[in-house]
């Protein structure tokens, strides 16, 4: 299995297909294996690259290598530059938004799209601090916990596909002794990414939101939009946090249509 040597860490990857580098960044209940309804759709025209951050499974930690929203980014580069990519297109589910966010912001003239599904990466602004405090005070996420629904697959998804809900808690559940709460706090604390810096970002950018989210509000994911010149946002009806995994054809078709803008 492929591993790449990072300080405190060894970072579980894998690259399938062949052409232009597609870069996928899961979110805080995943890993690479997140993206199995992706990888076969795309690599038939794209080198599908999936990962896991540190501190997830397959990944490896060492003493010292703790994971955080600094790590991620880090991490992040040191990949694009161990596989030697000229250039790259990001897909980020939600945590993954930290990682993708901050390297555009690091490398902007190396991405060629960017893709936040929701997610609002390190973004904060007034009106994205508004809806996140309203989200915390009414606590959603718990009264899907408390009825034993994963709150990233969210209500409709254990309703209708309980197979896939089964699915999605499982691969959470791959990634043990990670204290995925305090990672949690630590990624809240790192929205400090100001509209100024994002007006900066003139690269293509699609933000998609599920109309049912429960973690990432859609009025945060418009929020963010609005904050980026070249941005479009997507809002996938019947669906929650986890578009991808819960409406991949839906997911995989407005992801289709960004790489045709950009790569013809």
């Amino acid at each position: 299995m492929p591993f790449l040597p990072l300080e405190g860490c060894d970072r579980y990857y894998e690259t399938h297909g062949a052409g232009p580098a597609l870069l996928f960044a899961h979110g805080l209940g995943g890993s690479q294996l997140s993206w199995w309804q992706q990888v076969p759709a795309f690599q038939d025209r794209y080198t599908c690259i999936t990962f896991a951050h540190r501190g997830f499974a397959l990944s490896r930690t060492r003493p010292g290598g703790e994971p955080g929203p600094e790590a991620f980014v880090s991490d992040l580069a040191a990949l694009i530059e161990h596989l030697r990519l000229a250039d790259v297109r990001l897909v980020a589910q939600s945590m993954g938004g930290w990682s993708c966010l901050d390297y555009v912001l690091r490398e902007p003239g190396r991405v060629k799209a960017l893709v936040m599904a929701g997610s609002t990466g390190t973004a904060t602004s007034p009106e994205l601090q508004r809806i996140f405090a309203a989200h915390a005070t009414a606590e959603p996420e718990r009264a899907l916990f408390e009825r034993g629904i994963h709150p990233a697959a969210g209500e409709r998804m254990a309703g209708e596909q309980p197979a896939l809900h089964f699915l999605y808690r499982a691969i959470d559940a791959e990634t043990v002794g990670l204290d995925k709460m305090a990672l949690r706090a630590r990624l809240i604390a790192a929205r400090t990414t100001t509209p100024a810096q994002l007006a900066t970002l003139r690269l293509p950018v699609l933000c998609i939101s599920g109309e049912e989210d429960a973690v990432m509000p859609t009025a945060a994911v418009a929020a963010f939009a609005a904050l980026l010149p070249n941005a479009r946002l997507e809002k996938v009806p019947k669906a929650g946090h986890s578009t991808y995994f819960e409406r991949p054809a839906a997911f995989n078709a407005l992801l289709d249509t960004c790489l045709r803008a950009v790569d013809g």
